[in-house]
């Protein structure tokens, strides 16, 4: 594959302001929590105003606004109804904690070193996207580019790192009106999946949801130092974490992971699901952990409760797992697989949260827009395929509330693979190439011309 090292001369203006976009956003410390994501929106939202944007701040608290930046056809008055459909950028500024102590830089500096990475918390996830949005948003505008029809929508909330609750949850709960939508491109996708010499793309097409559940034993107490006297609830459950560590749960392959391994050239005539993953295992063994999870249900103990005194033996022991299904399967399928996961084992079992998965069409417009767009600007990509996010992002508020909503997770690189960017979210060092911000932000003005006019 050839190595880019430069962003063509005609995006470098466009470069230069998604840069600066994301320097500023990155020294606006927006942990959350508790948030305090008010200045970074205040200063979005006067350079969008400036641009030619209706922008409005909606907060349900003070000090937590969420930004809603519109630009319609020529001559349309904010709030109109319009004919056509509506596009939405969407990204979120809040971040997770970072300890300084553990970062090779600043991690709200915005440093950019000698091979033109930025560091910083937010870097990937997610202030990179909201950069790059916003400044090809911008860039338009201010060359008179107006929607032929329908509507380009920015949306940045805030809050997503902790749920959305005051963010995407509450606009789509509270204000419908304000953020119905037909298509929205949010995070969740887009870093390159590599295959020994390929390189696909990955679009977001679903996430997982959740079937959280509690194990719990029972025993007898006693004074810890008889142990023969008692009877241990807490060693009870050790066979259930063996089982947990060396079960490999079946491969669930609803329409998203189905497409996924035959996009990957994995699954074919004859080739079953488990040999596909172990083609992949084999052939790409740093990316397929970060596979694997797309194509089947998972358990993962997290919390484990039993006595609350050094000198008791627990009468009565508790591990929380945190299990996570794939889009597509319902809940009692996914409870079946739990039980048959701890069949045998002298355990009970409570489901505490159930969340099916959430997704979008793998086709249609939007991902012909997509996908033609990276074959002109990237030909040596073997295509695009679709992944399924093991997490929740505010795509989920959206899908939920605007059932014909067509949401998907496209922030595309070329430098940095998707086995470097995602151990980097939620963790220290982390950056962005600023080559690939360049990428995206193109990616973003094309899509929004192409899908608007």
């Amino acid at each position: 594959m050839a190595d880019h090292r430069s962003v063509p001369a005609s995006d470098e203006p466009l470069a230069t302001a998604a840069t600066a976009l994301l320097q500023h956003l990155v020294r606006q410390n927006t942990v959350n929590p508790p948030g305090d994501e008010e200045a970074a929106q205040t200063w979005l939202a006067e350079r969008l105003r400036a641009a030619g944007f209706h922008v409005d701040l909606l907060a349900a608290v003070p000090g937590r606004p969420n930004l809603i930046a519109e630009l319609g056809p020529a001559g349309h008055e904010p709030g109109a109804p319009v004919d056509g459909q509506i596009v939405t950028l969407l990204s979120h500024v809040d971040t997770v904690l970072a300890d300084a102590a553990a970062w090779q830089h600043d991690p709200w500096s915005g440093h950019i070193d000698d091979d033109g990475v930025l560091w910083g918390r937010g870097a990937i996830d997610m202030k990179s996207q909201t950069a790059a949005e916003v400044a090809a948003a911008i860039s338009l505008a201010e060359e008179g580019w107006r929607p032929a029809t329908g509507l380009l929508r920015i949306v940045v909330a805030v809050d997503e790192e902790v749920g959305g609750t005051l963010g995407a949850r509450w606009l789509c709960e509270e204000n419908a009106d304000r953020v119905r939508t037909d298509i929205v491109i949010n995070e969740g996708g887009g870093a390159p999946l590599v295959i020994g010499d390929r390189r696909f793309y990955g679009l977001g097409v679903g996430e997982k949801g959740v079937c959280r559940f509690i194990v719990r034993t029972r025993g007898r107490a006693a004074h810890a130092s008889t142990p023969g006297v008692g009877d241990n609830a807490l060693l009870k459950l050790v066979p259930v974490l063996q089982r947990l560590e060396e079960t490999e749960l079946p491969i669930d392959l609803t329409d998203a992971p189905r497409a996924l391994l035959e996009g990957l050239g994995l699954l074919t005539d004859g080739v079953t699901p488990e040999q596909a993953v172990d083609a992949l295992r084999e052939q790409a063994p740093d990316l397929a952990p970060l596979v694997e999870p797309m194509l089947r249900v998972t358990a993962v103990p997290t919390i484990i409760e039993a006595s609350s005194k050094i000198n008791v033996i627990p009468a009565r022991a508790e591990l929380r797992v945190d299990c996570r299904i794939p889009p597509g399967m319902d809940a009692d399928t996914a409870r079946g697989r739990v039980r048959d996961l701890l069949d045998g084992l002298d355990v009970e079992i409570e489901f505490t949260e159930t969340i099916v998965g959430n997704g979008s069409e793998p086709g249609g417009p939007v991902v012909d827009a997509i996908t033609a767009w990276l074959t002109e600007h990237d030909p040596e990509a073997a295509g695009v395929v679709p992944t399924i996010l093991p997490g929740f992002t505010d795509s989920r508020w959206f899908r939920a509330i605007f059932p014909d909503c067509r949401a998907y997770g496209f922030f595309p690189h070329r430098h940095m693979p998707l086995t470097q960017t995602y151990p980097m979210m939620h963790a220290a060092d982390e950056r962005i190439d600023l080559r690939d911000l360049a990428f995206a932000a193109r990616a973003y003005r094309d899509l929004v011309v192409t899908l608007l006019g």
